[in-house]
């Protein structure tokens, strides 16, 4: 078993199953440290004997909802002294829901901005000091695909993607120049339980279970990342390259895209 990443820990938020669990588990079995952030201490629990048993890895787990900002103070005071200069944050954590906008709940619409967008934040807040200090790091944020291409019926999810984003390519401007490097990880559907929330008739995910990514693809590339930092991830590629496209020329292809933009 490899062990290029021995000895470096690695934060990852909404660490409690799906994707979040998938980094822990590839991260250990490179030789890293988790230390592994969720709502459900019970899950982590899990998800830490399961890493345990694979690699052979203890892992930290906490528990913490990453919209509370004061509770996101208490719980990295308490990681940051245990562990004073993490060298990578990767922000997970977030959810959707989709809707159309009319029918969208407000308590919805504020719980997707302080989780995707302020929560992530946040996170990224509490260990931006000890990097600067230090002179490296490595803070990776999962946006998504729509953040690049909204759709019928994830107007909100996609504005706190797009918010992701924007605050992902200016901080890698601010940062930069001080050896911490940023990287947007735009992955498109991924077989999680995600679904469960934000497609709870399930059409969605009958719709596009062609095209469903797998946890596992998208943890490897993230850790193909942490090894050597880029810019950008874009998953499948032929999304990618269908996002940059949009940019070129928006009206096309929503023109083009027609019914596939209405799945949901």
């Amino acid at each position: 078993m490899k062990k290029s990443l021995s000895g470096k820990h690695v934060i990852i938020t909404g660490a409690s199953g799906g994707l979040g669990a998938q980094i822990a588990l590839d991260c250990a079995s490179y030789g890293a440290v988790p230390v592994l952030l969720a709502r459900r201490i019970s899950q982590l629990e899990q998800v830490k004997q399961r890493v345990k048993e694979r690699t052979g890895t203890d892992c930290f787990i906490y528990e913490l909802d990453v919209s509370d900002r004061e509770q996101v103070k208490e719980v990295f005071g308490h990681i940051l002294q245990e562990i004073p200069l993490p060298d990578v944050l990767i922000n997970n954590a977030g959810f959707g829901v989709f809707e159309e906008f009319k029918d969208a709940s407000w308590s919805n619409v504020e719980g997707m901005f302080q989780t995707n967008v302020l929560g992530l934040m946040a996170c990224t807040q509490e260990v931006l000091p000890l990097m600067l200090k230090k002179g490296c790091g490595h803070i990776i944020n999962i946006a998504s695909q729509a953040g690049k291409v909204s759709t019928a019926k994830s107007t909100v999810y996609a504005a706190t993607k797009h918010a992701v984003l924007g605050f992902t390519n200016g901080l890698r401007m601010e940062v930069g120049d001080h050896g911490i490097a940023v990287t947007a990880v735009n992955p498109g559907p991924i077989a999680t339980d995600f679904f469960s929330i934000a497609d709870s008739s399930g059409s969605y995910v009958k719709n596009v279970a062609k095209y469903m990514l797998k946890p596992e693809t998208v943890s490897a590339e993230i850790i193909k990342a942490i090894h050597r930092p880029v810019r950008e991830i874009n998953l499948p590629k032929w999304m990618g390259f269908g996002s940059r496209m949009y940019q070129l020329m928006p009206s096309v292809v929503e023109l083009l895209g027609g019914k596939a933009f209405k799945q949901k």
